[in-house]
């Protein structure tokens, strides 16, 4: 009973508590408003004047607001003076964009290499996909993935990375002939930016021109409704381009179809012999798929593909 009566009044003390708290909070808030609301506050802003020693005549007052000399400078003539086009172009130089070359000594700045190193980066995968041997090796690795049944092993990432550096490995005479005739006399100033464009594109057009077939430029040539006299020069990088896609679909996909051979003869004879022990409920790929992974590794399957791989292109 004295147990009871105990926590009983521990209780009621405990609520005392709180409500003094809260009696002591609520008072704290009224007091700060009743504060805030009957002290009155004044705000006094000042300024700071500081004397003006820019010159009153407006035509000074803009000039000394530019910088740089007067010939670099944008507004090179008064505003509303242009009498025709070739004086509203000289009105203000901002209206086109000027690259200095460093003064034309071969050169880069470090602002324009990295605005070109990013252009590069965005259209790096453009590139690589429509203009290397990329597409072949990607699309026959997929189909030999697919062919033996492991359909996440090896994953993507290893699949992309062995097409990556096989993709260099087999691109690597075109990449040495761009750098030795385009990227080294653009750097010492010999040519210009367009006959940059126009040797850096040379080697990679021969490189897709020899693995495209002459029925698929001419597909294109008649979709562009252009005359073709069999010669590379009068194919336009525009035809070129998709002829090289659809001829590398093309050899990908037979190239896949001599990998399934094998597989397939697998699976039909796995299947024959479960249909002939009765078991007809039980998947055959369950029991072909250690047979065709055994066959791929004594066969040395990987080494097979990607070495006929990369004599396909040569």
């Amino acid at each position: 009973m004295s147990k009871q009566w105990g926590e009983n009044k521990k209780n009621i003390f405990e609520k005392r508590r709180l409500k003094k708290g809260a009696f002591i909070a609520f008072l704290s808030v009224f007091l700060i408003l009743f504060l805030s609301l009957a002290v009155p506050v004044k705000v006094v802003a000042t300024e700071n004047v500081v004397e003006d020693t820019k010159p009153t005549d407006p035509t000074n007052s803009r000039k000394s607001n530019l910088t740089g000399s007067e010939a670099e400078r944008t507004n090179i003539t008064d505003p509303g003076s242009a009498e025709s086009p070739d004086d509203l172009k000289k009105l203000n130089i901002a209206n086109t964009v000027t690259v200095t070359y460093d003064n034309g000594n071969g050169s880069l700045s470090g602002s324009l290499r990295i605005l070109i190193t990013l252009t590069l980066i965005s259209l790096a995968p453009t590139l690589i996909v429509m203009m290397t041997s990329f597409t072949r090796i990607i699309v026959a690795l997929h189909f030999t993935r697919t062919a033996i049944g492991t359909q996440t092993s090896p994953p993507n990432l290893v699949m992309i990375g062995i097409a990556l550096f096989m993709t260099l490995f087999i691109m690597q005479p075109t990449l040495t002939t761009v750098y030795n005739d385009a990227v080294i006399p653009f750097e010492e100033g010999k040519i210009d930016q367009k006959e940059f464009g126009k040797v850096a594109m040379a080697p990679f057009r021969q490189f897709m021109y020899g693995q495209t077939q002459t029925k698929d430029v001419k597909l294109f040539m008649e979709i562009n409704k252009t005359e073709w006299d069999g010669e590379l020069e009068s194919i336009p990088n525009v035809v070129l381009i998709p002829s090289f896609i659809v001829s590398e679909l093309r050899t990908a996909f037979i190239i896949g179809f001599l990998i399934y051979i094998p597989f397939i003869v697998i699976d039909m004879v796995v299947a024959s012999v479960l249909m002939s022990m009765g078991m007809m409920m039980l998947p055959p790929t369950t029991i072909s798929m250690p047979f065709k992974i055994l066959l791929f590794v004594l066969a040395d399957g990987w080494s097979l593909i990607i070495g006929n791989l990369v004599k396909s292109f040569y």
